[in-house]
């Protein structure tokens, strides 16, 4: 945002805020740092900063908002997703039937706004705010879902359904589009993806149904409805499915599509009898959830360059492991976009399809119908690939279609799920592929985790004798203590002793101190030693022994690197590992 530095000193000084020495002096240390004037006012408290967002304001001719204390409508709020508007520093408060007035901390900020008119539809209204603003609309994103819920059962509590012993399809059909469990779903969907969720449960007991929310990697329990919903809402989750409605004693798969205006997001939905009823689990998949980096996945260093290496073959296989919901894919899909150059055809057979990507055939399996993984990659080998991307290695069938195309001139990428990347070469024997294949075809393993990322405000603090000890006793100690101050994360001259980790310091935006989260990895290249022991049918332990005496960090290695820095918190590490 640029103010007329001229207009802000006649204002400041006119109206008494500030001396004309003072803003000489800012203004002279500005141009010396480089830094805008606000910027150093405000750092040096000459000016508050909620001061000089409405002196920009009346400045530039734009209207100031203060949001702090003001009930904003969720669905209009729910136009910019809290992802975007966390990033951005946006928040629609206001709109009419063409126009959407958008608080912002930078109304300079045209690309985003452009962005935000082509999704809704509406001409945008800037309009200036300061940072507490902004906290407050973010926090309304978190509005209390049993107060929405609380609504619905409130004004259509004779219109719930009620159990029924007609379970035809018509039936079920019917109940599925009485209008209070159309408000509960759409009001269940709409709160996951307000909050970041990444799975939603439906859990049926004998007198309730729970609902949670995977928010983090954490499961969280958001409401408790009465058992009276149960029915309707599984009726109607599967009506967006395409599911048998009447079909009750199998375990069921599906997909549908919602659109909330800036992103579109998918729900894969698997449901299971239980002795309760029909138990249902939704994972949201955000399609253009793309334009990841390795070094924001937490890629670096030594690591960092042992991927980068890998990326430049044109054969072998590429694998990640790790159990559900530890991020394989997304480390894949991230790989690919590194890949993705026009002189290369990429095709991947996957289930589902997560993330949709430009100039990369993407392939859905499908079982029920004979096109599986193995199915599937038979063809791909047939239409002149030369980057592979199998969502996942299940059986020895496709195991051995992998190695087979990455022995023939093919680069393949997949998962795999193993506890470590150690553990790879084991379960792909298990698997009946051959140990003189997997080391003529195998390059890079990676193992990962996923771990709550540290959000500020966040406080330092020293481990005591004890905890330094314990911590020690966990992991190389030097090799940790080398790539923290190769990475300049702590100085030369640093020793264990001295060295100071991160807590987290809950807020009223971050309850528990954390938001989002962060890989923590294990990077194993197949050097010669390591073939020598494919060869030899060595267990994982033997293999992840001399992957370290090579220079590999472990997970946990990985983890208290990251925790020194900032990023997340010992005791985060450790509760992901111990899992």
């Amino acid at each position: 945002m640029i103010i007329n530095v001229e207009q802000l000193e006649k204002f400041v000084i006119d109206s008494g805020l500030i001396s004309k020495t003072d803003f000489a002096i800012a203004k002279k240390e500005s141009e010396e740092k480089n830094q805008s004037i606000g910027k150093v006012l405000i750092s040096e408290g000459k000016i508050s900063e909620d001061d000089f967002s409405r002196i920009s304001a009346y400045i530039l001719g734009i209207p100031f908002v203060d949001l702090n204390e003001k009930k904003l409508d969720l669905d209009t709020l729910s136009l910019i997703p809290e992802p975007i508007a966390r990033k951005h520093n946006l928040i629609a408060f206001k709109k009419t039937e063409t126009e959407l007035e958008v608080a912002m901390l930078d109304t300079d900020d045209l690309s985003e706004i452009d962005f935000i008119k082509k999704k809704t539809g509406l001409r945008i209204l800037p309009r200036l705010t300061n940072v507490e603003s902004i906290k407050s609309g973010i926090l309304q994103y978190q509005k209390s879902l049993k107060a929405d819920f609380g609504d619905i059962i409130k004004t259509e509590s004779d219109s719930l359904p009620t159990h029924s012993t007609d379970d035809s399809a018509d039936a079920l059909k019917k109940m599925a589009e009485d209008v209070p469990v159309v408000r509960i779903v759409d009001t269940l969907l709409k709160h996951a993806i307000l909050q970041s969720a990444s799975d939603i449960h439906i859990e049926p007991y004998e007198n309730e149904v729970i609902i949670r929310y995977r928010v983090d990697g954490i499961l969280h329990d958001v409401m408790i409805l009465p058992k009276n919903t149960g029915a309707g809402i599984t009726a109607r989750i599967k009506v967006l499915s395409s599911l048998k409605l009447d079909e009750k004693r199998l375990p069921q798969d599906g997909r549908f599509k919602i659109d909330i205006g800036i992103e579109k997001v998918s729900f894969r939905v698997s449901m299971l009898p239980t002795y309760y009823g029909e138990k249902t689990v939704m994972r949201l998949l955000r399609e253009n959830s793309s334009g990841f980096t390795l070094e924001g996945l937490g890629f670096y260093g030594e690591g960092l360059e042992k991927i980068h290496e890998a990326t430049r073959l044109t054969t072998g296989m590429f694998l990640t492991t790790g159990p559900t919901g530890s991020g394989k894919t997304t480390t894949l899909y991230t790989l690919l976009e590194l890949l993705n150059t026009p002189n290369v055809n990429i095709s991947t057979i996957e289930d589902p399809i997560e993330y949709q990507m430009q100039r990369i055939n993407q392939t859905q399996v499908k079982p029920e119908i004979g096109f599986t993984f193995s199915s599937g990659l038979r063809s791909l080998v047939r239409q002149d690939p030369d980057i592979i991307m199998v969502g996942e290695i299940r059986d020895n069938e496709t195991a051995s279609l992998a190695i087979n195309a990455a022995l023939t001139g093919h680069l393949v990428l997949s998962t795999l799920h193993t506890n470590s990347a150690a553990g790879a070469i084991p379960r792909l024997i298990d698997m009946k592929c051959e140990p003189f294949l997997l080391v003529s075809t195998i390059k890079i393993v990676i193992g990962q985790r996923l771990v709550r990322r540290l959000e500020k405000p966040k406080d330092k603090y020293k481990l005591s004798a004890s905890e330094l000890k314990n911590l020690i006793s966990k992991i190389n100690a030097p090799k940790v203590l080398e790539v923290l101050k190769t990475e300049k994360i702590i100085g030369p001259d640093v020793d264990w002793k001295d060295v100071e980790f991160w807590k987290q310091n809950p807020s009223k935006e971050y309850p528990d101190g954390y938001h989002s989260r962060i890989g923590i990895y294990e990077i194993l290249r197949v050097t010669p030693t390591i073939r020598e022991l494919i060869m030899k049918n060595a267990s994982s332990d033997d293999i992840d022994i001399q992957a370290k005496k090579e220079g590999m960090l472990s997970m946990v290695e990985d983890g208290i690197v990251k925790a020194v820095k900032g990023l997340t918190t010992i005791e985060e590490v450790l509760r992901v590992i111990s899992e």
